[in-house]
């Protein structure tokens, strides 16, 4: 019986996740901090590294299928982190990578704008805005993990 009881408990859980097809509009995506995370697998893998349901959901209410392996090899010619520079006492996971791990992206500047949430923004290699992730709740290892991903010329010291 008590199988059964977590069996229902997974599907409920599992099911409203998968099935929820129900997509946003770009700027309530936007207002959620997803348009940088345009594929359904980067919602696979912020599901790893943060439990809340309703943010996963949420995720996957904005994001587009992966139609095959060559998208999510996407990569960019560089990045801007803008935050703002009075915020950076409650981000110290941000003002560690700036700090120590910054040099090893040379193509990723750091830019202070005044009350700017935490965020890259990806660009082309016309240095066009191309993509904006909010970074507010990112652990250093996460940044460096995604920018080794997704940034040209990130070095793999």
């Amino acid at each position: 019986m008590g199988a059964l009881i977590a069996m229902l408990v997974v599907l409920g859980v599992v099911v409203p996740l998968g099935a929820s097809k129900e997509q946003l509009s770009t700027r309530e995506c936007e207002n959620l901090g997803f348009t940088g995370l345009a594929l359904c697998s980067d919602c696979n893998s912020l599901a790893e590294y943060v439990k809340d349901q309703e943010l996963v959901l949420d995720c996957r209410k904005c994001c587009t299928e992966d139609s095959d392996d060559s998208i999510s090899k996407v990569t960019y010619s560089g990045a801007i982190l803008e935050v703002c520079m009075r915020k950076l006492v409650f981000y110290p996971e941000i003002v560690g990578f700036i700090e120590e791990e910054k040099d090893r992206f040379p193509s990723v500047k750091v830019q202070y704008i005044f009350n700017s949430p935490p965020k890259l923004i990806l660009l082309d290699d016309a240095d066009e805005h191309k993509e904006t992730i909010r970074i507010d709740n990112w652990k250093r290892e996460h940044i460096l993990q995604f920018l080794q991903g997704k940034v040209k010329g990130a070095s793999a010291i």
